[in-house]
């Protein structure tokens, strides 16, 4: 399959799960939320103003996209996805949740490491119209965010 990535791609996921920090990579490991062997969760780098908590939830191995994914990663992701979205309703009290998830260029994908977006959404949240405004927040305030959802997750599980 025809990857994306540039040449010399350095993934800033597999990073991230890898446990390296980078000067590339703008998530750090107080970001992560969940973790198992499968697959790894954690509050994006860049958030939108009114919808923080953006929880990224990727395969612990890399894939670039929907078309190079194992169907049991696929599972175990959903899976994942769903427990992140009843954290979030507890931590945040939501309206509701996104799930989102983007393949090659034209599909929106910027990070070339099959990933999906679970967002917290309140009512007129106009996060769509909006979706340029997402901005990189700083990764003190992306760990009190991680932790709430931590603390959501015991909470539940």
């Amino acid at each position: 399959m025809y990857s994306h990535a540039p040449e010399n791609y350095i993934c800033p996921f597999c990073l991230l799960v890898q446990g390296i920090e980078n000067e590339k990579v703008y998530s750090v490991q107080s970001d992560i939320v969940f973790k198992d062997k499968s697959v790894t969760a954690f509050i994006g780098s860049h958030q939108w103003p009114r919808n923080h908590g953006n929880t990224i939830i990727v395969p612990n191995e890399h894939f670039e996209n929907i078309f190079d994914l194992p169907e049991h990663y696929s599972q175990e992701i959903h899976r994942v996805a769903r427990i992140i979205s009843f954290a979030m309703k507890d931590a945040y009290s939501c309206d509701g949740i996104s799930i989102r998830q983007h393949n090659e260029p034209a599909g929106y994908q910027d990070v070339w490491h099959y990933h999906v977006h679970v967002t917290p959404r309140y009512k007129d949240d106009r996060l769509y119209p909006t979706y340029e405004d997402r901005a990189l927040m700083q990764a003190s305030e992306r760990s009190e965010h991680a932790q709430k959802l931590r603390d959501a997750l015991i909470r539940l599980l």
